[in-house]
């Protein structure tokens, strides 16, 4: 049943925000939808971790893109920030690990951050609630702010 509102999710998610966008900014969401759908109790799925690490990592990828170009070391140093960031403020996503290295790829501004970041995430959060609201089983979010 997961599957069904996945399919959902990101298939709003995209027909919001695909047309606008190179498809290689929504990588991260495709990771987020399996976390959400899939992995619906871990730390790494709820609300902190999603917002927060989609956050952190576009913010970074943008301000490292703008500040230092597109070379191969500057990916290695905004994925790296980014999962330093993550740990230090307790908003691991791992999907969210590749928006710096997207952005970057992209050369994407910080509109990104609003959209297709926010705006992708956004849906896929809230059809995770409606969802598992209608179908029984795993509720979401288990927890809307982990310690």
């Amino acid at each position: 049943m997961s599957g069904i509102g996945a399919t959902v999710a990101i298939s709003l998610a995209f027909w919001l925000v695909s047309d606008r966008y190179s498809s290689l900014l929504l990588v991260s969401l495709g990771g987020s939808t399996v976390y959400l759908f899939a992995l619906t109790e871990t730390d790494e799925s709820q609300p902190r971790a999603l917002f927060g690490g989609h956050i952190i990592g576009a913010v970074i990828g943008i301000l490292c893109f703008h500040a230092f170009g597109d070379g191969l070391w500057v990916l290695v140093a905004a994925m790296v920030l980014t999962m330093v960031a993550m740990v230090v403020t307790r908003t691991i996503h791992p999907p969210a690990g590749a928006n710096p290295l997207v952005i970057i790829h992209d050369h994407a501004g910080f509109s990104a951050i609003f959209n297709p970041f926010m705006v992708g995430v956004l849906v896929l959060f809230l059809v995770a609630i409606l969802w598992s609201r209608i179908h029984p089983g795993k509720r979401y979010p288990v927890m809307w702010w982990n310690n």
